[in-house]
């Protein structure tokens, strides 16, 4: 390879292992830190440099060790369901109030809106909220259904919208719906099997 390609690709190698350290996602820092350390393993080949392959080479196999760990690991999920009254939820939503507004610009708390609210435990960890509220029709609104930086990986979701169906069927849901948010989440609802209607808004069936 070329010595001015080389170069650049050096460069690329060291900008994407500093923008892994960037992500408070465990899942992203772990994929975009393997793809950088890949690069730096395969850099420092080219150029002879054995020390740099050696130490990029170990680096490789540990982010897959804890990828696999983090995808073939069986997690105890629950949930805790809650008032709007509850202190640990005004300090919850306050603490990450900056984030919230990220995904959610228009969300609001208000204590008396929510019919259904809940904290989502990961093997007894709270990794993330979910406030809905009842409307007309059997339907479940959803006002926010917010994951902790560290937890996106979409289990959160799969947990209360997949393993979740029944209970919600049983209580009486027909559907939940969801207004359009920010574009990250609207392609988070997409993703757990909602569907965009006429005007804009998401849908998901609770019934067959």
């Amino acid at each position: 390879m070329d010595g001015t390609y080389l170069t650049w690709f050096g460069y690329f190698a060291s900008t994407v292992i500093a923008l892994s350290m960037t992500m408070n996602s465990i899942v992203k820092f772990r994929w975009i830190n393997l793809v950088g350390a890949s690069s730096f393993a395969i850099y420092g080949y080219l150029i002879g440099a054995f020390p740099v392959l050696f130490l990029n080479g170990i680096i490789v196999f540990v982010d897959i060790y804890y990828l696999s760990k983090i995808y073939l690991k069986s997690e105890l999920f629950d949930i805790i369901e809650i008032k709007g009254d509850n202190k640990y939820l005004d300090n919850f939503l306050a603490f990450h109030e900056k984030d919230i507004k990220t995904f959610f610009p228009g969300f609001e708390f208000k204590k008396t809106d929510h019919s259904l609210c809940f904290f989502v435990l990961r093997n007894l960890a709270v990794t993330g909220i979910f406030l809905a509220g009842e409307k007309e029709g059997k339907t479940l609104e959803v006002h926010l259904d917010y994951v902790c930086p560290e937890y996106r990986d979409y289990k959160n979701g799969k947990y209360i919208y997949h393993r979740l169906k029944e209970r919600f069927a049983n209580a009486g849901y027909h559907q939940i719906t969801s207004l359009p948010q920010s574009k990250i989440y609207n392609n988070y609802l997409t993703k757990m099997g909602f569907e965009v209607r006429a005007d804009g808004s998401f849908k998901k069936n609770m019934v067959n």
